[in-house]
């Protein structure tokens, strides 16, 4: 099944809830609450997610998989960072083999 939904379809959504009210949207809840509340459920929802992983349930993994990156982007929003800014960092880092990456990491 194909869809048309991406990451950045995810990150609309998360900037346009982030401006309701926290009485009706749990991301603008997530944000008032401060970084740390934020940043910590994306910590759990990662734990939940290797548990899955390791586990081999792929019906969890998928639906850990789906709120690790929901809350990764309400992070990102609370601390003014862009999918795209990660996204570009990314592409760079592809540019090369990983090992190589990694090794021009540890020069700087």
């Amino acid at each position: 099944m194909a869809t048309n939904f991406t990451l950045d379809s995810l990150a609309e959504i998360v900037s346009i809830r982030a401006k309701a009210s926290p009485e009706v949207s749990y991301t603008a809840k997530l944000l008032k609450d401060g970084p740390e509340r934020s940043a910590k459920k994306f910590g759990e929802e990662a734990v939940e997610t290797v548990i899955a992983a390791i586990q081999n349930d792929k019906k969890a993994l998928v639906s850990e998989t789906a709120d690790v990156l929901y809350h990764l982007l309400v992070v990102l929003h609370g601390a003014d960072v862009s999918i795209s800014d990660v996204m570009e960092e990314l592409e760079k880092r592809t540019s090369q083999s990983g090992l190589e990456e990694k090794a021009s990491r540890k020069a700087h």
